[in-house]
């Protein structure tokens, strides 16, 4: 305990402060607990705003696509887009099919401009991933499963970066490659995410596509905020 008497020439009234380390610490909580529930409510109320605006964004492709009747599904929540194989490549090929060309023709303007045209949603924007998946079906002459994956790894990969490589030859908004080239990144996965039917059995078209997703800023705060959760201890 500390103990502060002032000094005054009148003993009868003299104040006596008493100040402890208790006070002290009590009061530092308060200021930390302010502060953390300022911060807290700040980055909720930003994260609700950017899921509001995300949300907008993701039913204005939706809407946008099925007005120009560009088959792609698109996930209202998280924004993925999965485009069918099929409307891309031919059996076991990474090149782009004429068909595949003009779907992209179609597919690409949309949507870069609609995903880049908000700049307040553009600024949150960290990453724009083109995944390519294949099924779990054997390829002919591969006699062990490291070599079945890696040819799929191959194969899904290489499709990724044809749609990629494709997009300038489209007529998107050419203001936009500068954000484009800060974003855009291609991933193969081979056949690690399978599409299942209603019996919980691959459904191998499905599952041959090319996925669009868009990470932003809380989704990498939050990879981050994982992946050192995993790693304690």
């Amino acid at each position: 305990m500390m103990r502060f008497k002032p000094k005054s020439g009148n003993q009868n009234e003299e104040n006596i402060f008493w100040i402890t380390m208790t006070d002290l610490m009590l009061g530092l909580v308060l200021v930390f607990m302010i502060l953390f529930f300022y911060s807290s409510t700040s980055n909720y109320f930003e994260k609700v705003r950017e899921q509001a605006v995300t949300g907008n964004i993701n039913e204005q492709l939706a809407e946008k696509l099925k007005a120009q009747n560009i088959d792609a599904s698109v996930d209202l929540f998280s924004g993925v887009v999965k485009i069918s194989d099929l409307e891309l490549f031919n059996v076991n090929s990474w090149e782009l099919s004429d068909k595949g060309k003009a779907y992209l023709d179609k597919f690409i303007p949309v949507y870069i401009e609609t995903i880049l045209a908000n700049d307040e949603y553009k600024g949150k924007i960290t990453g724009l991933i083109i995944q390519g998946h294949t099924d779990s079906q054997t390829f002919a002459g591969l006699d062990t499963e490291e070599a079945q994956y890696m040819k799929n790894m191959e194969l899904s990969l290489k499709r990724a970066y044809s749609v990629a490589s494709y997009i300038p030859n489209t007529n998107y908004d050419k203001k936009y490659f500068k954000d484009l080239e800060k974003i855009l990144f291609v991933e193969g996965c081979s056949y690690n995410n399978p599409v299942l039917d209603e019996n919980g059995k691959e459904d191998y078209d499905r599952s041959r596509r090319v996925e669009l997703k868009l990470v932003t800023k809380s989704d990498s705060a939050n990879s981050i905020l994982k992946s050192l959760g995993k790693n304690k201890g």
